[in-house]
């Protein structure tokens, strides 16, 4: 399957992040929803779509970095309310691997099994 080049280059920086943490075979995608959708260690982790990449983000991980400029909840579609829990990265955090990665980590260390699928 084909994949635009934005969502392309969103799957290259996650895995770049996952490689880093020393867990790429842990990281797979599937595509949904008109993008791609990530799981790490068989848990939902993030929504790659042409508008960015979105963190799925435990609550008490969100305030700091929501504090990051360029940060905002994902919404999904038009009118749609903002995510609970996925957080839209800004494109300078998403290039830096090393942060994107201390991110990732937290995201699937903190997202409690009931709120990760």
């Amino acid at each position: 399957m084909s994949v635009p080049a934005s969502l392309a280059a969103r799957r290259r920086e996650l895995e770049d992040a996952a490689t880093h943490l020393g867990r790429p075979h842990e990281l797979r995608f599937k595509p949904m929803f008109g993008g791609l959708m990530a799981w790490l260690d068989e848990q939902p982790c993030a929504w790659l779509t042409p508008g960015g990449l979105a963190l799925k983000v435990a609550p008490a991980e969100q305030p700091a970095l929501l504090r990051i400029e360029g940060t905002a909840r994902l919404v999904a579609r038009p009118g749609a309310a903002p995510s609970r829990h996925y957080i839209v990265l800004p494109a300078a955090l998403s290039r830096d691997t090393v942060q994107l990665a201390a991110w990732l980590a937290k995201s699937a260390a903190g997202v409690p099994r009931r709120l990760r699928r």
